[in-house]
């Protein structure tokens, strides 16, 4: 939906007889041609309201070391905005010799040899086990500074890749922000806790969804005995619907662990709300029997009308880089993610899509292929 500019705060100077009338050619001199300019405005307004309150300093000192924290991190990880990133929880404590460890080290090789970049919070036992095995080049370490225990892993200490937090709830943003797949190995407080505020930002629409996948060692029963109370505990007395289930899958094997994420991104590649319509962004268009049995097997996740394909998204402020992608839009209630994550599933499968027709052997020398 496009911004709307918060024109009470105007208001609030107006008030209070402030004169801001400079603000805006302040901010064209700084970003002439930006059309985030409503958004910095705003920004800017809200600091000086804070200012003009005056109120409390801790408060103050919050604000800006959020605004510092949040401004490092933007400008670092705009390095790597075209790569596909996991982030990969677990627990800093597990030794080497573990099963866990080799796993995770071996979950990290297996990421990075499908152009993946492994994010983690660059500690050490799993953290620096899938960092290891992902090598500089893959990885991303979100450090918390601590005075006890979070030590940067020798993967990403002293590099460019390591990333340091103050605060842990922007640390934890950056997590889920730029994780196009999370991988949960076992762990203590920490890791529950992201897999559970994860699951509840996708599970609520505040996230987009991505695949969450369980990893354990073969014959382990950490995921397991967690599915096992979810299912019993929240899903039988419904305080989750029982395809919220669908949001996580368990595996045991690191090869397993990123075929799942692969096969999610088949077609798929990512989605949006655009004004009151959700727009599914795909690589492949569907053929007309799997569109006409999508209308027919998920009509109940469309709030009103059906599903509308598109042969590209040059409409709608669309960014360039997706332009040439095939849409799919529909008016989606927002809620049962889980029922979201079948759709997808369904869209993934190649006996759905439209493939594109092989040139003929006069195009292919016309092409410069070279044919037999």
């Amino acid at each position: 939906m496009p911004y709307q500019p918060n024109d009470h705060l105007f208001s609030h100077f107006q008030e209070h007889g402030i004169d801001l009338s400079d603000l805006e050619a302040q901010l064209q001199r700084v970003a002439p041609d930006s059309p985030n300019l409503p958004l910095y405005r705003d920004m800017m307004l809200t600091v000086l309201r804070m200012a003009h309150d005056d109120r409390d300093r801790w408060n103050a000192k919050i604000t800006l070391q959020t605004l510092r924290e949040l401004d490092n991190a933007f400008r670092t990880l705009q390095r790597y905005k075209g790569r596909r990133k996991v982030t990969v929880f677990g627990s800093a404590r597990t030794p080497l010799e573990h099963p866990m460890y080799g796993l995770a080290r071996e979950l990290g090789s297996a990421l990075a040899s499908s152009d993946l970049m492994v994010i983690t919070g660059a500690g050490g036992g799993i953290m620096a086990a899938a960092h290891e095995g992902a090598g500089s080049d893959h990885s991303l370490g979100f450090n918390i500074t601590l005075p006890f225990e979070q030590h940067a892993n020798a993967t990403v200490d002293g590099t460019d890749k390591l990333l340091p937090f103050h605060f842990f709830f922007i640390r934890k943003l950056f997590f889920v922000k730029e994780a196009d797949a999370l991988v949960l190995c076992p762990g203590g407080f920490g890791t529950l806790d992201e897999a559970l505020e994860v699951l509840t930002l996708i599970q609520t629409g505040k996230s987009p969804l991505v695949p969450v996948v369980l990893l354990d060692s073969p014959g382990g029963t950490f995921w397991q005995e967690c599915l096992d109370f979810i299912s019993r505990q929240l899903k039988d007395n419904r305080y989750i619907l029982p395809n919220d289930l669908n949001l996580m899958s368990l595996v045991y094997d690191a090869h397993e662990a990123v075929e799942e994420i692969n096969r999610f991104y088949a077609n798929y590649h990512s989605s949006r709300w655009l004004q009151h319509e959700f727009l599914i962004r795909m690589q492949h268009p569907l053929n007309e029997r799997a569109l006409g049995e999508l209308q027919e097997k998920f009509a109940d996740l469309c709030v009103t009308g059906e599903y509308c394909q598109n042969p590209d998204s040059t409409i709608g402020h669309e960014a360039d880089d997706y332009s040439h992608l095939t849409r799919l839009t529909f008016a989606f209630a927002g809620r049962d993610q889980g029922r979201l994550r079948g759709l997808i599933d369904f869209i993934n499968r190649e006996e759905h899509w439209v493939m594109p027709a092989s040139p003929s052997p006069a195009q292919r020398v016309h092409e410069g292929v070279k044919t037999d």
